[in-house]
């Protein structure tokens, strides 16, 4: 019936044995891919991925792109966000960086800035989006390819 105070929107104590911490005297760089949870109070530079989740503790920062299933933010995150689950950013939290979701859930006194999308259709604006684009680049491709070819066939008839 009451929720316990440690469970604050996500975050739970972590003693089991799928909970990796990233202690807050800890530096990290680079790319980090886990199963499970992860707990980052330090700080982090790079790329993660996963479908577990990430819980960012108030002394954590990480800069750069998570793909996650669930993330908790309570530090600071600058970098894109894409969770396929929920993102939540609970204050004192500070997210800088394009966000994408099917649920969010944003704190009082938490900040965001950046863009986000959400719903289940998200992945298919993306995916479509995208295609658009690509097939842009190539229509574009292909005028640049013939127009050059004209050029060529112009001046070996001159």
């Amino acid at each position: 019936m009451f929720k316990d105070k440690d469970d604050h929107h996500g975050i739970h104590d972590h003693d089991d044995d799928n909970t990796t911490i990233l202690k807050k005297d800890a530096i990290f760089e680079g790319k980090l891919t886990f199963e499970g949870n992860v707990v980052v109070n330090g700080q982090f530079k790079g790329e993660i991925y996963s479908s577990g989740e990430l819980v960012v503790g108030k002394t954590g920062v990480i800069e750069g792109k998570v793909e996650i299933g669930t993330i908790v933010v309570h530090g600071e995150i600058q970098g894109d966000i894409k969770a396929n689950s929920k993102i939540v950013i609970n204050a004192p939290a500070v997210v800088r960086g394009d966000i994408i979701a099917p649920s969010l859930m944003i704190e009082e006194g938490a900040v965001f800035e950046g863009n986000c999308s959400m719903g289940k259709t998200v992945a298919i604006k993306e995916v479509s989006h995208q295609a658009a684009n690509d097939s842009i680049e190539q229509d574009a491709d292909d005028d640049i390819m013939g127009l050059s070819h004209r050029s060529v066939e112009e001046e070996a008839v001159f």
